[in-house]
């Protein structure tokens, strides 16, 4: 009687370790899975930051903070942000009464006032303007005096239109 309960125990031990064994290997499987699916999208966000950082470099091509040069033209200033400091200057403007003086034409649904600035580099200023329902864009050129003074002129605008 004390062998079978033995070989009861011994086979029911066996089954066990069997079991744990197949499971074990189900677990190893179904994560060694898993770590490849996250390998491959891993490589795909890479590939996405990658593909990202190279639009916003390219991007930020045409602006004062990337272009060494054009930053050099205010070193004299003691200026901490020019671009900051030109596009708050420029959007003072938009304080007077009616349209924008440098939007050259009637806003039709409201005043004209500019909305979005770009400073391209130490001379070149790109802006959207609008008036709520109509908008167009301006390069202005701008000169920064010693004062801290900032000159505007228009060069060249354009109005959008609606085609309903």
């Amino acid at each position: 009687m004390k062998n079978k309960i033995f070989l009861y125990l011994f086979l029911f031990v066996s089954l066990i370790c069997l079991y744990l064994f197949v499971s074990s290997n189900n677990i190893v499987k179904a994560g060694s899975e898993k770590i490849s699916k996250l390998e491959k999208q891993v490589e795909v966000l890479k590939d996405s930051v990658q593909t990202s950082t190279l639009k916003v470099l390219d991007m930020q091509y045409f602006s004062l903070e990337n272009n060494d040069d054009a930053l050099a033209y205010f070193d004299h200033l003691d200026l901490e942000n020019p671009a900051g400091y030109i596009a708050d200057k420029l959007l003072e403007t938009n304080a007077q009464k009616g349209d924008n003086p440098l939007v050259p034409y009637e806003g039709m649904q409201n005043d004209f006032k500019i909305n979005k600035i770009k400073v391209l580099n130490h001379k070149w200023i790109l802006t959207d303007f609008s008036d709520g329902k109509y908008w167009g864009e301006l390069l202005i050129r701008y000169e920064l005096k010693d004062d801290l003074g900032v000159d505007f002129t228009l060069v060249d605008h354009l109005l959008y239109t609606r085609s309903n």
